[in-house]
């Protein structure tokens, strides 16, 4: 099922706490057997309300913060920034547990896609995923996404995973320029 009446929009500092809401029980719901549950129950809702309050009052013309709602609820965000290289990094997908399939993951996505077209013309995007994360992997695979690198990712937590990184080629992102999708796709789970 996809939504009609979904409403992208652009985040603000109004939406902090919301964002960080999300997130947290996304990597919850995701992460559950990947991450020590001491830290998904501990740390983690105060690390990620953190992150999101200096991020959404942050102003950058090399971010892009967007949100899907409905019924004026926030069911999923997509957060790009650009990377050292010149890269465009998406950095966070995340769809509302229990609305993961539902098109609101491949909406974001495909916005974010035509958001890197735009701003950055000519420029791969790219994402890490991590290696236990079964359904975004194949996802991202079916998206037109080729795994590029395998690296440890070290949590400030003190633990250690492992990522995949998947890329997009510039070709394929410049096809969502008008905001529409190039393929039809399967959201999504938790990213980042």
């Amino acid at each position: 099922m996809t939504y009609l009446s979904l409403r992208i929009r652009n985040g603000t500092s109004a939406d902090a706490e919301s964002i960080a809401a999300l997130h947290t029980a996304s990597w919850r719901s995701a992460y559950a057997e990947l991450m020590p549950a001491a830290y998904l129950e501990g740390p983690l809702a105060a690390e990620h309300i953190d992150k999101w309050r200096v991020r959404t009052t942050a102003r950058s013309d090399d971010r892009c913060l967007l949100l899907a709602e409905q019924d004026g609820e926030l069911r999923g965000f997509v957060h790009l920034d650009t990377a050292a290289d010149g890269r465009v990094h998406v950095d966070n997908l995340h769809a509302r547990p229990g609305h993961v399939g539902t098109g609101v993951g491949r909406t974001l996505l495909h916005h974010g896609f035509a958001w890197a077209a735009r701003r950055h013309p000519g420029q791969d995007v790219y994402l890490e995923v991590l290696r236990g994360n079964a359904r975004a992997i194949s996802f991202y695979e079916r998206a037109g996404g080729l795994r590029t690198a395998e690296r440890p990712l070290r949590m400030a937590a003190g633990f250690t995973l492992t990522e995949f990184e998947y890329t997009w080629p510039a070709a394929t992102v410049g096809r969502h320029q008008d905001g529409r999708p190039a393929s039809d796709t399967v959201p999504p789970p938790a990213v980042g």
